[in-house]
């Protein structure tokens, strides 16, 4: 019961940068909860322009090739995986941030 106390404690007293800790884990819970329900929102319209642009390129109107999506991996993918692990890095804000989404999406 110790540990929980500390951390109670370390949540409840004190200031980071003239805040409280609990009012700076609360600020990534709420913008997950928004990022979470704005994904889950586009998500169906991402899906539907999905369809279409495959529908396009199966009657050829629309050039898609597995090597130019494999160029915008090649591109973008490291610097998806750097915002990644610099999220996680934050871990009391970035797990705050993940179950604010998870929850957003959701709920939502």
């Amino acid at each position: 019961m110790g540990a929980i106390e500390e951390v109670i404690n370390f949540i409840t007293a004190g200031s980071i940068g003239g805040l409280p800790p609990i009012v700076l884990m609360i600020i990534p819970f709420v913008i997950g909860l928004i990022v979470g329900y704005l994904i889950h929102k586009m998500l169906k319209i991402a899906i539907i322009a999905g369809i279409i642009l495959v529908v396009v390129a199966y009657f050829g109107f629309f050039g898609l090739s597995l090597g130019a999506l494999s160029n915008i991996a090649e591109t973008y993918g490291p610097i998806a995986i750097q915002y990644g692990i610099l999220l996680m890095g934050m871990l009391p804000l970035g797990i705050g941030l993940v179950v604010g989404v998870i929850i957003g999406f959701i709920f939502s």
